[in-house]
């Protein structure tokens, strides 16, 4: 038997609730960084946010693209020992400005920043970032390499030709927001509620999230610049590479499109466009040696492969297909087409028949092919899913 007295209990006064413990302050700040076979440079990032954010109640959310590096599994084994550091891993899902959507979505911070995971990217800025979007009312602080006092630092003459020459463009089609020195900059900070404005207008195509939120924002935001230098990287291999700049064409592209009209869909008529071309070349060469059905034949086999193998390299160039699935995609686009090309029959000699003019059936039925096999090739040929 027990011999300690039991401690006294406190009487609490009718009406009053009893003293409960103070919760800890929700996360004011929250650092999205997308990763993609980064797990050396995970620990040493960690810790500059540890030193940099120190009085910040912050968090790091990294978004993992199934890195086969382990990548995942040291963000996991971190977070087992550090609140500040959660993980998403996606699977079947790949892209830098969806990943970032992505852990945005996945906090409640009222402040988030988006950040590399190859530490070129200046950590020590956030805190003065976080400050001057909260005493200025700014919508959003861009870390900036091209403002006074930023650099690129050892970049070659060819990436800043490239980078300065894909600037201007984001430039010339963000002409609302004002003077923008860096608007394809991946390094800056956001309000909540303005990231929530503008998110279902974002089309979360390649590389440039900040450019696609800027030109998705249904007004004008306030902007501030802060520049910084960009740093060497020090752990792991660039990202960069020729299907960035396909995919900041792609963005541009939809923007300029506007948001009823994909811009794959537009590449994707626009291959149609040219096999068209290729269909009657080859007809014109072959009349002479086959029979007319021979040679139409033949003419549509050449026109389809061609509208393949540039659908393969262009429209889907984030997707392309190689080895076996090369050859299975091409079937599958024969037979998707040959659907199409039966839709386009079938409409356009329905339409006629109504008494339609010859000339808006047969545009008709070919807005209707098109649209068959763009959403048919998308879906079977060079679905995600199925690489």
């Amino acid at each position: 038997m027990c011999d300690t007295p039991a401690a006294p209990l406190r009487a609490v006064a009718p009406g009053l609730r009893a003293p409960v413990a103070a919760r800890e302050p929700g996360v004011e700040l929250a650092i999205v960084v997308p990763t993609l076979e980064e797990r050396d440079n995970i620990a040493p990032l960690i810790a500059r946010l540890t030193a940099a954010l120190e009085g910040v109640a912050w968090e790091v959310v990294f978004v993992d693209d199934d890195s086969s590096d382990g990548t995942a599994d040291l963000v996991r084994a971190s977070a087992r020992a550090d609140r500040h550091v959660r993980i998403v891993q996606r699977l079947g899902r790949h892209g830098l400005s969806s990943a970032c959507v992505e852990g945005i979505l996945s906090c409640s911070a009222p402040y988030v920043a988006v950040m590399d995971a190859d530490l070129q990217h200046d950590e020590t800025l956030l805190p003065r970032m976080l400050a001057r979007l909260k005493a200025e009312e700014l919508d959003v602080v861009i870390g900036s390499r091209y403002a006074v006092g930023g650099s690129t630092g050892a970049w070659t003459r060819w990436r800043l030709l490239l980078s300065r020459l894909g600037s201007r463009g984001a430039q010339w089609l963000l002409q609302e927001q004002g003077e923008l020195r860096d608007p394809l900059s991946g390094f800056f900070m956001i309000r909540r509620e303005v990231f929530e404005g503008c998110v279902r207008r974002l089309s979360q195509q390649g590389f440039k999230v900040l450019l696609d939120i800027l030109a998705s924002s249904s007004q004008p935001l306030r902007l501030a610049e802060m520049p910084y230098r960009f740093a060497s990287r020090e752990r792991g291999s660039s990202k960069l590479d020729a299907r960035v700049t396909w995919q900041f064409g792609l963005l541009i592209l939809e923007k300029l499109a506007g948001p009823l009209v994909p811009a794959r869909f537009v590449l994707f008529a626009a291959v149609g466009a040219s096999g068209v071309l290729v269909q009657l070349a080859a007809l014109a060469a072959l009349r002479h040696v086959l029979t007319f059905a021979a040679a139409q034949g033949c003419a549509v086999w050449l026109a389809m492969t061609s509208n393949y193998l540039l659908n393969n390299a262009v429209t889907y160039r984030d997707r392309r297909l190689r080895g076996l699935r090369f050859w299975r995609g091409l079937a599958t686009f024969y037979l998707i087409c040959g659907i199409g090309a039966l839709a386009n029959v079938g409409v356009g000699t329905l339409l006629y028949v109504r008494g339609e003019i010859w000339w808006l059936a047969g545009l008709a039925s070919a807005i209707v092919g098109a649209a068959w096999n763009y959403g048919a090739t998308r879906f079977f040929t060079w679905s995600v899913a199925r690489r």
